[in-house]
């Protein structure tokens, strides 16, 4: 068989079989010489000047970012939406300056540890996710750098050490779900004058809600109320809590978590069934029927979620990131529910609202 040929282009050497590079001690410019020592000295300051994809391309990897859904992807694609605009804005395009992993759990808690151990192996460079998502991707890793968008009570459930230095590979942002619960309850009790026994649900395998359960039952007897807690687990408990409802329920209160975000279009059907006005916390739940939101606006919080994930990629240890907390609250009301309800809304609280849904 023939040798390949040598391809000599200005005195550089390229044997195609070897993939060799030879560099001979030849005359590259008129009356000057390179010898092979200066040859490598001018390569290695071309690459250098390369354009950044160039370079980026050569070392092969795009940083990865692997978001962790606790629910369904049709339940998170406004905030999505938000997160993905403010980190192309921040110079981070999918598919040219980085990557990204999706896996949704559905609202299957048993799914976060799976889908953690999943990130690690394929060695991403964060985990963006929500609430208790959080502790089974800490428990993942140690190195990999987390981001939670969306948390209840980071600090007392042990996801950071403090929320100005958290310390480890944790950082994010809380909801103080607790803090907004007297607001919520005010806001039911000047809707609904008469007011008196609240149902309240809650998914008491989840810690943040939990936690929110016992706030709105204390809250709600210092206001005169008489609470009905629903406990669920799992998504086939909701329509047998409602089942359970005593004669006379005025309202029900949804405590937030993946399983009840995940299946807030069940909820909302069988609440209008009941004749129940529901409160939420945030506007994407009240689909299919819910009547009130009152919150953090998320869609903000995942915003400034990306700009985390930014300072991360760049360098930042999470650990030195304080968690921040939400500066946008938004109240929404579901007029088209409040119609179906019989219900007439005050001018002054139609007023108020961030949002009329019709």
């Amino acid at each position: 068989m023939a040798a390949a040929p040598l391809d000599v282009t200005n005195g550089i050497i390229l044997n195609p079989k070897s993939a060799i590079l030879c560099i001979p001690d030849v005359v590259l410019g008129v009356g000057e010489a390179m010898t092979r020592r200066e040859f490598i000295a001018f390569v290695g300051g071309t690459a250098a000047a390369w354009p950044l994809p160039a370079r980026a391309q050569q070392a092969n990897k795009l940083p990865i970012i692997g978001i962790l859904g606790a629910s369904s992807p049709s339940g998170w694609s406004r905030w999505l939406d938000t997160f993905q605009r403010r980190l192309r804005e921040l110079g981070w395009i999918e598919g040219r300056t980085m990557a990204v992993e999706y896996r949704w759990a559905e609202g299957r808690s048993e799914r976060y540890a799976e889908i953690a151990a999943e990130f690690v192996r394929l060695k991403v460079d964060v985990i963006v996710t929500v609430g208790g998502a959080v502790l089974a991707a800490k428990q993942a890793t140690s190195t990999i750098p987390i981001v939670f968008a969306i948390a209840v009570d980071p600090l007392g459930s042990g996801l950071v050490a403090s929320l100005t230095q958290p310390g480890a590979n944790v950082t994010g942002l809380s909801v103080q779900s607790t803090d907004v619960v007297g607001k919520r309850l005010d806001i039911l009790r000047e809707l609904l004058p008469r007011l008196h026994r609240m149902a309240v649900m809650g998914n008491v395998s989840y810690a943040g809600a939990t936690l929110e359960m016992r706030e709105v039952e204390a809250a709600a007897r210092t206001l005169g109320l008489d609470p009905l807690t629903l406990e669920i687990k799992r998504p086939e408990d909701i329509a047998p809590a409602f089942d359970a409802l005593k004669d006379g329920t005025d309202a029900l209160y949804v405590c937030p978590d993946p399983l009840t975000n995940a299946n807030h279009l069940r909820i909302n059907t069988l609440a209008l069934g009941a004749r129940l006005p529901t409160m939420h916390p945030h506007r994407d739940l009240l689909e299919g029927g819910g009547l009130l939101s009152y919150g953090p606006d998320y869609a903000d919080m995942w915003r400034r979620a990306a700009d985390l994930v930014d300072k991360i990629l760049r360098g930042t240890k999470p650990g030195d990131i304080p968690v921040e907390q939400p500066t946008k609250f938004e109240f929404v009301i579901n007029l088209t529910t409040a119609k179906a309800l019989g219900l007439t809304i005050p001018a002054s609280y139609l007023s108020l609202a961030d949002e009329l849904i019709e």
